[in-house]
């Protein structure tokens, strides 16, 4: 695995430990919870991406 590759799925499990923590102390629908998924998102599509190749 290259290390942009291991770099990607690092800050893919930091997002989402940040949106999980953010929706246990805030809600779902919160407009900050909403933003780290849409960070979040755009994590997993890069990842998608780099994975077909």
């Amino acid at each position: 695995m290259s290390a942009p590759f291991h770099g990607l799925l690092k800050e893919i499990e930091i997002q989402r430990n940040d949106m999980v923590r953010l929706a246990s102390e805030t809600s779902l629908s919160n407009h900050m919870v909403i933003e780290a998924s849409k960070r979040l998102d755009s994590l997993l599509n890069k990842y998608h991406v780099l994975s077909t190749q």
